[in-house]
């Protein structure tokens, strides 16, 4: 009778382990694979059809064209609401980069009453949906005799996204060690030479990460966008409103350049943000 060592007993354990660890790790990746292509197929049809020889949105293509790109070239209103969403995200975003990093830092370093209640305010904005932000900034700018234009846009975007800097930079700010600020100071900089040499530099990334962040939930926003708008649209605004003929090869054409840009801007980021390299 042959005997059994325990090596014997455990090889059929070891491989019962590989394989159901090789069973949980392909479901794993089938998952993933499955969510990406939801994610990301409908873009791709974007693009097919930005360049089909056909109005009508059906399949097989008719063939291949660059007519759309030229309709978009020469659409002079369209032009003009892409321009204006880049003008409002633009400066939303700026706006919301120089009050949130400010406040993100007082909120840090400073210890005030009602400290909790303030951080809580300046979440509210962003959690509340944008109909009511839009009404209640409407409201706001009437009583005070503004005419709504696209600097009363930008308010209103700033206004909603502040807790998108706020966050992110606080979160950042909880894990930069103090004593590289304290050292700053015993070796007798000043605090703006202390911000812009030590601090700014170790939450360049959250700021890069919140401004590309506010400037795209801006350049999207619709809710608020429609509230406090006058006579220029932007193109949320423009595609909405041509959403009632459909969806036309043109607005396809804008969306692939828009997912052009999107690219770049990630790029951009990865570039911006990666680690110097001693």
């Amino acid at each position: 009778m042959a005997l059994t060592t325990p090596a014997d007993k455990a090889a059929p354990k070891a491989r019962r382990g590989m394989m159901q660890r090789y069973a949980a790790d392909t479901a794993f990746m089938t998952f993933v694979a499955i969510l990406m292509a939801f994610l990301y197929i409908p873009i791709w049809v974007l693009i097919v059809f930005s360049f089909n020889d056909s109005r009508s949105l059906t399949w097989p293509l008719t063939g291949f064209t660059l007519e759309w790109y030229e309709k978009l070239w020469n659409n002079s209103q369209l032009q003009d609401a892409i321009g204006n969403s880049f003008y409002v995200a633009s400066c939303a975003t700026v706006l919301t980069l120089l009050v949130g990093v400010p406040a993100a830092l007082a909120l840090h370093r400073v210890n005030f009453p009602g400290k909790k209640v303030f951080r809580r305010l300046v979440v509210l904005p962003i959690t509340l949906p944008g109909v009511v932000t839009g009404i209640s900034m409407l409201n706001l700018f009437r009583v005070l005799g503004f005419n709504l234009s696209l600097e009363t846009v930008i308010l209103g975007h700033a206004t909603a996204l502040l807790a998108v800097v706020v966050t992110q930079v606080s979160a950042r700010l909880e894990r930069l060690p103090k004593s590289l600020e304290e050292a700053s100071a015993d070796l007798g900089a000043p605090p703006l030479h202390t911000f812009l040499h030590v601090t700014l530099p170790n939450i360049r990334s959250a700021v890069i990460g919140a401004g590309l962040l506010s400037f795209v939930l801006s350049f999207d926003e619709i809710p608020v966008t429609f509230f406090l708008t006058g006579r220029d649209n932007t193109l949320p605004m423009y595609i909405y409103s041509t959403m009632r003929r459909g969806v036309t090869p043109e607005i396809n054409a804008v969306g692939t350049l828009i997912v052009l840009f999107s690219l770049i801007l990630i790029i951009g980021a990865v570039i911006a943000t990666r680690e110097r390299k001693k």
